[in-house]
Formats: C-alpha cells, sequence, structure tokens
C-alpha cells in the first residue's frame, strides 16, 4: 500500500537507507540533498520503504503544484526492488489530487504507461569509469584530445582545492549572465549543497589554474551509489580557449579510473553541450520528464500566455 506523508511524517533514517540500497539510488533523492532544493518535500512510501517518492512541491494563488527542483536533475520511484513500469504508474496515479499542475523528471530507470501524463524525452550522457584511464582515453574525440594537448602545452595545472564560491563566481561573470532561469537564492541553494557534500565527504571541488595561478575553470562534482555526477561548472574566456575544462574532465577521469563508478554527465538538450559530453566516449541515456495539467480551463488559458511572453 502506497502512503502520503507529510515533510514531518517522514522517517529520514529510513529513507535514506532505502536510497542507499535502491537499485537506482541517486544523491539527488537523499533527504538532506532534498531539505536544501526542497525544503517542504513530502513523499509517497510503500510498505516499510521498500518504494519511495518525493513530492517537490510549492503552491502558488492557492494552486498547489510539482516542479523539479534546481539541481537536482531526476528524482521519480525509487525501489529497493525490480521496477516495472505498472509500479511507476501506481506511484504516479497515488499523487494526490490537489497538485493541479505537475512537471517532473522521472529517473533513468521510470518508465510509465499512464495516459494522464504527457511524457517528454530527456538527455544525460553517462560514462563508465571501470576501464583502465588508456582504454578510456582511446574512446576521447579527436577534438577532446587536441584540446587536453592544447592545455598541457598552456601550462594549465589541476587542483582538487578549490573553494566553490569561486566556481559559482565564474559561471555568474560569464555564462550566468546569459540565464535567467537561475536567481540569487538559487546559487544560495548550490553553494549549500556543495559545502553540505563536501562536509559529507561526497563532493569534489576541482580547478583549473593558468601559468598565472589565476582560476579559469572550475567544476564541482558529487558522488553517491556508485555514481558520479558533473553537478556545476564554469568557465572563463581564457579557459575556452585553452581546452582547461577538457583537461580537468581528463583530470577527474584520470583520477577515478578502474574504480566501480559511472561518471554522470547531467546531460543536455544543448548540442553544444551534449556534443563535449559525447566527445570523452559516453554514453546517451534517456529519462523522462512527465507534465499533467489539471487546472481550471481558465488558468490554463493564462499559463499559456504567461509562457508565450516569456
Amino acid at each position: 500500500m502506497i502512503k502520503y506523508l507529510k515533510h514531518k511524517e517522514i522517517d529520514k533514517k529510513k529513507w535514506d537507507n532505502c536510497i542507499k540500497s535502491s537499485v537506482n539510488g541517486i544523491i539527488y533523492a537523499y533527504s538532506w540533498y532534498l531539505d536544501v532544493v526542497c525544503p517542504d518535500w513530502e513523499a509517497l512510501v510503500e510498505g516499510d520503504y521498500e518504494r519511495m517518492f518525493p513530492i517537490t512541491w510549492r503552491r502558488k494563488h492557492k494552486i498547489f503544484y510539482l516542479f523539479q527542483p534546481v539541481f537536482s536533475q531526476q528524482l521519480g520511484v525509487f525501489s529497493r526492488s525490480f521496477l516495472s513500469d505498472k509500479i511507476v504508474d501506481e506511484f504516479l496515479k497515488a499523487i494526490p489530487s490537489k497538485f493541479k499542475f505537475i512537471e517532473i523528471n522521472l529517473n533513468t530507470h521510470n518508465k510509465t504507461n499512464n495516459a494522464e501524463f504527457k511524457c517528454f524525452q530527456k538527455v544525460t550522457y553517462e560514462l563508465d569509469l571501470i576501464d583502465s584511464y588508456e582504454n578510456i582515453f582511446k574512446k576521447y574525440s579527436t577534438n577532446t584530445k587536441r584540446n587536453i594537448k592544447k592545455a598541457l602545452k598552456s601550462k594549465i595545472t589541476i587542483s582538487q582545492n578549490v573553494r566553490p564560491e569561486e566556481i559559482i563566481k565564474i559561471f555568474r561573470k560569464h555564462r550566468g549572465k546569459f540565464i535567467n532561469d537561475l536567481q540569487d537564492k538559487d546559487y544560495q541553494i548550490l553553494s549549500r549543497l556543495m559545502y553540505l557534500c563536501l562536509f559529507k565527504s561526497c563532493g569534489y571541488a576541482y580547478g583549473a589554474y593558468t601559468e598565472q595561478n589565476e582560476l579559469c575553470a572550475g567544476a564541482f562534482f558529487v558522488q553517491s551509489n556508485k555514481k558520479v555526477i558533473f553537478l556545476f561548472s564554469g568557465v572563463n574566456k581564457s579557459a575556452r580557449e585553452s581546452g582547461a575544462m577538457s583537461l580537468l574532465i581528463d583530470s577527474f577521469i584520470k583520477n577515478n579510473s578502474q574504480t566501480a563508478l559511472t561518471l554522470d554527465f547531467e546531460g543536455s538538450m544543448d548540442a553544444n553541450l551534449a556534443r563535449f559530453y559525447k566527445s570523452f566516449g559516453s554514453t546517451k541515456c534517456n529519462y523522462l520528464q512527465i507534465r499533467k495539467n489539471s487546472l481550471p480551463f481558465l488558468i490554463k488559458i493564462g499559463v499559456k500566455i504567461i509562457k508565450s511572453l516569456k
């Protein structure tokens, strides 16, 4: 039986034990991670935390809706045992009817046949690190190998002791100023996540430095359940010219090769980023974004108008 639990009713110790032992556990789904990205999250729980589904919700103008929290690419149903389409459908049917609008991402192990939801294919790229570094490197694209060589020639050096705020600062100063979806509060959430992951020894902050010892690129990785996620990165103009980010990722791969880890680049629907992630020999993986709109007709029209004006 699937139970709907309010935030205060969730046994977070049992919750985290389930995520830890799930066949599809991922760092985004741990209670402490959800507490940062969606402090009032609720849950659907089957049995004694055998299967679970985080309810990430908000309320606006008296309308309750589900959304995908920032810096958490995939959520959905997590299970200690085999997951079928039917099981996922049962959880989707159990979402309380008070949530009139739903737009969330499931994880790569979730499939659904529920006709009430519109489904959209999303993409991520994953690279198994169990092979030797030499064999992994062979599968890099010619351009990536060239960029690594260029970075080494430019005397770029890699450090594993970078402050999270330095990576955020580079991103905001360059690419971030063109992204309207990220606000100050989102960067505050990101900073909290980074430091929390460092505290829990599941975060890695890498930086690339120029010959003048100036940080030109940074990346933050998070690890759990035999998976490492390329959570966030930032580069400046000189890093783009020198190939510093290619060297940085190559260094991470080299340091973690021949381990039972999978590097998840967190994908991208941006063709240029997707090409960059694929250039390390990674494999494309799909996950679903699901959407359901049960809003009254007049409100639906208003939502469409607002989206068209953005």
